[in-house]
């Protein structure tokens, strides 16, 4: 693991300092594959959100709008409906880092009006030409998506040379037209996006190369809770899919992940206490 050190505008900053972060998943979605419907209310949302944070995660990351494969795009209207809410609350709760998962950059911009601390970003940029211009006004950070092709057809025709190599390579262009755009650099996150446009094995690989993309030398956030390419694997249901995910974040961070995005919270940070105690020993 890397030192990193990242300052939020309102003068909090985590510290990756051979430590991993833990980012809890809150999708105010009906149909969400795996969460899609849980929370009916903003409230219930928040009451999730607070009991992630007792359980230890760093991050809370709300989102408005399914990206499972094949899922269909809501309109920013709709998102923002979603999302708002449950940020507006939350804030007012808690001190928690909160990061708005939206490619839209009138979303991002409510979201961070009304107290979120992040931007993650899905699609890196790809979806929405102003969400740079946006990212670099606020000075907040962002983490930067991989996909390939859109969430409705993503995972039709998925075809690399070499996962790793591609996806390194466009993480690297975006990392760099981010900073051209005014982003300053230690304030950018990159995900290598697990599921967006990868076959099972280009997942697999992904994450046993993951120390390739350490390369770039910026922190890694690693999403993979209960997805279907593990789902495949154990041929089971995103119910039964635990296991398989506590599995996979554990990888994920001995091979150089710095932050894990989990719906499974407390198992999760217990998880990778014992990975963080192997690679202090």
């Amino acid at each position: 693991m890397n030192n990193f050190r990242i300052d939020f505008p309102r003068g909090i900053s985590l510290c990756l300092d051979n430590s991993l972060a833990v980012m809890g998943v809150i999708n105010c979605t009906p149909d969400s594959f795996y969460d899609g419907g849980k929370y009916s209310s903003a409230d219930e949302a928040v009451e999730r959100a607070l009991r992630m944070e007792e359980e230890g995660a760093k991050i809370i990351d709300v989102g408005g709008e399914s990206t499972r494969p094949g899922s269909k795009r809501v309109d920013a209207k709709e998102e923002l409906s979603r999302v708002i809410p449950v940020v507006k609350k939350l804030r007012k709760k808690s001190k928690i880092l909160i990061s708005v998962d939206t490619y839209k950059s009138e979303v991002a911009t409510a979201a961070l009006d009304n107290g979120a601390d992040l931007v993650n970003d899905i699609s890196g940029f790809d979806f929405d030409a102003k969400m740079p211009e946006t990212i670099a006004h606020f000075g907040c950070p962002v983490i930067i998506g991989h996909i390939k092709g859109k969430p409705e057809t993503m995972q039709k025709g998925v075809k690399y040379r070499n996962v790793v190599n591609e996806v390194m390579k466009k993480l690297e262009d975006k990392t760099d037209m981010a900073v051209k755009s005014g982003i300053r650099k230690d304030l950018i996150l990159i995900d290598p996006g697990i599921g967006f446009g990868k076959k099972v094995e280009d997942n697999l690989r992904i994450i046993k190369y993951l120390n390739q993309i350490k390369k770039l030398e910026r922190p890694i956030v690693i999403g993979a809770s209960r997805k279907s390419f593990i789902g495949k694997i154990l041929d089971v249901e995103p119910e039964e899919r635990l296991e398989g995910s506590l599995a996979v974040a554990s990888i994920a961070a001995l091979n150089g992940a710095d932050i894990i995005r989990a719906h499974d919270v407390k198992e999760t940070v217990r998880a990778l206490k014992v990975v963080e105690s192997i690679l202090s020993a």
